[in-house]
């Protein structure tokens, strides 16, 4: 736990209260007045009280709670639900609620009201996912302090309509059994489900669609493994975005990041995984929407093998660099779905992987020089940290840095057949309804619309001697570097410049067909960013074992 502020030297303790979580000491001078700007210290005694207190609270010891809420009919408790007024309603709301999901507290702020009256403000990580902010009012009261006024956000509730489509609880029972039994999946709105129509993030475009009549493949497979649809969230318009925004139905809310972007264009999935509303997202990635979403947000984020997983019932947007994979907040949950869904038992459709994927990648690492000097310099050195601690662990791989090629060339060319095969899909449609996207998605398949057959021709040949080299690169090795730039930028920066280096760093996976796997092993400045790794196709199992190593000796204490 973190305080805003330095606490002072504690007092003689009091009593203690049921539970032997104590109230604080009485007899502690009041704070005296600051100057407009000065923060304050938390006085010690106060700071006592909330800590014992939300020990109390995780552990649902109701006597105690009791205790720290001011006795009579004037104490406040409000939340999303509503405002209950005194202390026996309070206590009646309690004794049903049940205890609180396990959580941390992350920040606590701290002004003075006046004299034994003080505000404390806390902000809350739920272990599950998401985060919650807690409003308290506390009152010196015959010696002890107490709560006297308490406002309660919790984390972001299931019925989010910037990240869910349709949800239920379930939304589509899968099997009763099977090694995904009990987990949830959000699905982007990009999926063939029976019965139901696939909106791309565009309500014109859902009006006019029609029910689908099968289930999409990668979908039945999660089902057939007991896994169960959480609902249907959203997705950038048509999936054409890197951002995570939406026009027509709000940006879902980053989890890890209060009011950045959530990252696209697989944000709906992301946003529910980590916020705790799906355990899985089932998601694409044509040029990062995977990754980059994995990273903005503190998710395990899979890129697979291009054609490796089948893409049936799945609304395309470049087919050349399309691939479907998950996000999870964990990297077991992560490596049980790439299990299933990527063997011959698992999946309906996808050929047996575990040739390629049953023997464990070298744990050799490359570093690709042009990748890394994309990276802002706060990211860049938390990232060399990571990589020296690496290397001086009990377990230190090689690292090797390495020349990734022309990455403005590899760009343009990438944007070029995408542009093309994009026009292609969804052309037709747009002409069709005018006006029906947003202004940013309408300007990039604008330029999409200008791009000629000689120039998608040219680009092609110039993709391939660059998946080329890259395929060359991680025959014997892993590349290593960070997933994109830096943090989720917030919702009101210019993401014009952080969209082109994050595409950089993201497409050279795409233009080589090879999987890609973000790693949630960075934070800068408080916020989240991935470690990304890229393999030899079909290694996709294997990345991710390797991915849940690495993330083993970061957990162990490495780079701390």
């Amino acid at each position: 736990m973190t305080d805003a502020t330095t606490p002072t030297p504690a007092p003689t303790p009091a009593p203690q209260v049921p539970g032997d979580l104590a109230p604080p000491s009485v007899g502690a001078s009041p704070p005296e007045a600051a100057a407009p700007g000065v923060p304050q210290p938390i006085a010690a005694d106060l700071r006592d009280a909330f800590d014992a207190y939300e020990r109390a609270i995780v552990a649902n010891d109701l006597d105690a709670l009791d205790a720290f809420f001011a006795p009579g009919p004037d104490t406040l408790r409000g939340d999303p639900a509503g405002l209950l007024v005194g202390h026996e309603a309070i206590s009646g709301f309690r004794s049903l609620r049940g205890g609180v999901p396990p959580r941390d507290i992350t920040d606590v702020h701290y002004r003075p009201l006046g004299p034994d009256v003080a505000l404390l403000m806390s902000v809350s990580r739920f272990r599950g996912g998401g985060r919650g902010l807690q409003t308290q009012v506390w009152q010196r009261i015959d010696g002890s302090w107490l709560i006297t006024a308490a406002h309660v956000a919790p984390r972001t509730p299931p019925l989010d309509r910037s990240i869910w489509r349709s949800v239920g609880d379930p939304f589509l029972q899968g099997a009763w059994e099977g090694p995904l039994a009990g987990l949830t999946v959000a699905v982007k709105d990009l999926f063939a489900i029976a019965g139901f129509r696939i909106g791309a993030g565009n309500p014109t475009y859902l009006e006019g669609a029609r029910p689908e009549k099968a289930t999409a493949p990668a979908v039945a497979d999660l089902l057939r493994a007991g896994a169960s649809l959480r609902g249907i969230a959203r997705t950038d318009e048509f999936a054409y975005s890197i951002a995570g925004d939406n026009v027509h139905y709000g940006t879902p809310p980053n989890g890890a990041v209060v009011g950045a972007l959530p990252g696209g264009s697989s944000s709906g999935p992301a946003s529910a995984v980590a916020a705790g509303h799906a355990d899985i997202g089932l998601a694409t990635d044509t040029a990062g929407s995977i990754r980059v979403p994995a990273s903005y947000q503190g998710l395990w984020g899979l890129r697979t093998t291009h054609d490796l997983v089948p893409r049936q019932g799945m609304l395309p947007l470049a087919q050349s660099f399309d691939t479907i994979g998950w996000l999870t907040r964990d990297g077991d949950t992560l490596e049980r779905v790439a299990e299933w869904c990527l063997s011959y038992d698992g999946s309906a459709s996808t050929e047996n992987v575990y040739g390629a994927s049953g023997d464990d990648l070298p744990w050799r690492f490359l570093v690709p020089d042009e990748i890394l000097a994309c990276v802002e310099p706060a990211t860049r050195e938390a990232f060399s940290k990571l990589l020296a601690a690496l290397a001086a662990s009990d377990d230190p791989p090689p690292f090797r840095a390495v020349q990734s090629g022309d990455l403005d060339a590899a760009f343009t060319a990438f944007r070029t057949v995408q542009g093309a095969e994009a026009w292609r899909n969804n052309g037709e449609w747009l002409g069709a309804h005018p006006g029906a996207v947003g202004s940013a998605v309408a300007e990039r398949f604008g330029i999409a619309a200008r791009i000629t057959a000689a120039a998608e021709a040219d680009a092609r040949r110039d993709l391939e001697p660059i998946a080329a080299h890259l395929a060359e690169l991680v025959d014997g090795a892993v590349l290593i570097f960070p997933t994109v730039p830096g943090p989720a930028p917030q919702r009101t920066a210019d993401v014009d410049a952080v969209r082109a280096a994050t595409l950089r760093m993201t497409a050279p996976a795409a233009i080589a067909g090879l999987p890609s796997i973000s790693v949630p092993l960075l934070t800068v400045g408080g916020a989240p960013v991935g470690v990304c790794l890229v393999a030899r196709a079909g290694t996709d199992i294997a990345l991710v074992r390797l991915a849940r190593r690495l993330a083993a000796l970061v957990e162990a204490g490495v780079g701390r």
